[in-house]
């Protein structure tokens, strides 16, 4: 963890972030999260906040955009609620993550894009700028595309994923 302008990054609770992650500036980092091996979050130009019980898996970036000519006054932060998984190799670009969603292995969510809760960004999906995945919905492809509605199971193993996330980083700061 390092400092941009004298802002350094605040983490909550019980949050664990491996040695070789890189977060830097106006972050921060919710109750009982993890950020793994490989991970940078940036928030030098813009505010990031992320949730409880949030995990940001091997090799994600998240950043943000400033305020300029070609963006949106005050520029883009990013946001990401509580009991998200954010699998490896991600980028999370400027965007809002709600509770509770599964943004699978190498996927892109662009500037001004929301997701609401309870969604799914398959793996390798490119979520557009500006584009909304409402609640419930699974996107996958280049561009990302809704495909069909998650049911209530589905839903389930979006909490089981925060949940067994919480557990691996429990296990970590023990030392077990």
């Amino acid at each position: 963890m390092r400092p941009f302008r004298q802002t350094l990054p605040t983490l909550g609770a019980r949050t664990w972030i491996d040695p070789v992650a890189c977060v830097i500036g106006d972050v921060h980092i919710g109750d009982d999260s993890s950020v793994w091996p490989f991970t940078v979050i940036r928030g030098d130009v813009n505010h990031i906040r992320i949730g409880a019980r949030t995990n940001i898996q091997d090799g994600t970036i998240i950043h943000v955009t400033h305020e300029g000519p070609y963006t949106q006054p005050g520029g883009q932060p990013t946001l990401i609620g509580d009991d998200v998984t954010i699998g490896h190799g991600a980028i999370v670009h400027a965007c809002t993550i709600g509770n509770a969603c599964l943004i699978g292995m190498g996927a892109r969510v662009l500037d001004g894009a929301i997701v609401e809760d309870h969604a799914f960004v398959g793996a390798g999906a490119v979520v557009p700028p500006g584009k909304i995945v409402r609640s419930r919905e699974l996107w996958l492809g280049n561009p990302a595309r809704p495909v069909r509605e998650l049911d209530d199971r589905q839903v389930e193993q979006l909490f089981y994923s925060a949940a067994h996330y919480v557990r691996l980083k429990d296990a970590y700061l023990s030392g077990e």
